[in-house]
């Protein structure tokens, strides 16, 4: 089973990504973590603390998944 985020914007930061699903229990942890290759978006390693991401991607960590889908309109608006 997968974590369903719904991106509101253009995109959300990978390190605010791990906070904010709780898998990281701060913004430090998530970056030591992305540091050490520990973190996979769309299958590939990332260690960039502040990468982009976007809905339609993927992101696995400490054996969960999490799917970032786009928020519907009436979500992002105001």
């Amino acid at each position: 089973m997968s974590i369903v985020v719904e991106v509101r914007g253009d995109y959300i930061q990978l390190d605010q990504l791990l906070k904010t699903t709780g898998l990281c229990h701060s913004g430090g942890y998530a970056h030591s973590e992305i540091e050490a290759g520990k973190v996979t978006v769309d299958g590939a390693v990332e260690t960039r603390k502040r990468a982009k991401l976007r809905p339609g991607q993927q992101v696995s960590y400490g054996g969960e998944t999490v799917d970032l889908i786009a928020a519907s309109p009436a979500d992002s608006a105001g």
